[in-house]
């Protein structure tokens, strides 16, 4: 990878973790909670949730497999089942709440999603862009 892939990908990753981290704090304001109850350990999970689907959708984007939708797929299995072993793992070091894996299926398959609506969009408007680039030509 190119230098400036790399600095995409740390850029992406730092914004996609500050996004979520904001969220979470509306949220627990919004019912009241003031202070994050796993306190430290949570941030760092969620640093590694975050850095295994930013990782996950970076090699998904530079693979060449085809069709669009086998690439996302053939991504996101793996990397979901990395984000459970990464839950079950943390099972070791404190208690996980009774919906944890409900929680982080829901979580990463909804950011999966996301990511991949996007980069469709962005895929199809540069294509489109191209062939305008072409017929002018």
């Amino acid at each position: 990878m190119n230098k400036k892939k790399w600095i995409n990908m740390i850029a992406g990753y730092s914004v996609i973790y500050t996004i979520i981290t904001l969220l979470n704090s509306i949220l627990y304001l919004a019912n009241g909670i003031y202070e994050d109850p796993s306190g430290n350990w949570h941030e760092l999970d969620r640093a590694m949730i975050t850095l295994i689907g930013v990782a996950a959708f970076v090699l998904c984007t530079s693979s060449s497999i085809k069709p669009l939708i086998l690439r996302y797929v053939t991504a996101y299995v793996p990397s979901q089942l990395l984000a459970f072993v990464y839950v079950w793992l943390s099972g070791f070091k404190e208690e996980l709440a009774e919906s944890a894996y409900r929680d982080i299926w829901i979580n990463f398959t909804g950011f999966f999603i996301l990511l991949s609506i996007i980069h469709t969009v962005a895929s199809m408007y540069k294509e489109k862009n191209k062939e305008k680039k072409n017929k002018a030509c």
